[in-house]
């Protein structure tokens, strides 16, 4: 399970490289209903793009390994019958979790929340719940072998969330990030 996510942490994790350089992904328009912003300051073109390219090749990686691997002694679900061919699901999970980020930041401005508030599970989750729903939806002969217990999901949660607190302080700790959150 969280195999097939890493390239969602990944790219979680790359988004701050670039620290909000660029324009941002409203473009700094605000949301009519509430007069809000859409995403915020914090959502860059360049950190959703560099986060998520960045971590294709990883997840490339990962399908190479996976096939590398002997048939009897795969652990998880192989991405395709080649590393080419893992490519629709590495850049689903990872532009899937930008976007979910994105959700996520939509959701806290939605909510009154300023951009670097702490919004405990809508800050940690939606980039990872964003392409798991994608790929239930796109690929689910994988995604639902990988997450269709309740113990699978209970140990993303549990996982998601200290990953998560532990890279954000690294983040904020190597001056990538403005808030440990």
């Amino acid at each position: 399970m969280l195999w097939v996510l890493l390239p969602a942490y990944l790219a979680s994790a790359f988004a701050t490289i670039p620290r909000g350089r660029g324009p941002p992904m409203d473009f700094g328009r605000t949301w009519p209903p509430d007069g809000r912003r859409i995403l915020g300051p914090s959502k860059s073109w360049s950190g959703f793009l560099f986060g998520a390219t960045l971590a294709i090749p990883f997840g490339l990686l990962e399908a190479a390994l996976i096939l590398a691997a002997p048939p009897n002694l795969r652990l998880v679900p192989s991405w395709g019958p080649s590393v080419l061919a893992a490519l629709p699901v590495v850049a689903l999970v990872s532009y899937g979790a930008m976007g979910g980020d994105a959700l996520g930041s939509f959701v806290k401005r939605r909510l009154g929340h300023a951009s670097g508030d702490r919004f405990l599970l809508v800050d940690q989750l939606p980039f990872v719940l964003v392409p798991i729903g994608l790929g239930l939806a796109l690929d689910p002969s994988l995604f639902v072998a990988t997450f269709a217990s309740w113990e699978a999901v209970l140990w993303l949660l549990v996982f998601t969330l200290g990953l998560h607190t532990a890279f954000n302080w690294i983040g904020y700790w190597a001056g990538l990030k403005k808030v440990p959150w």
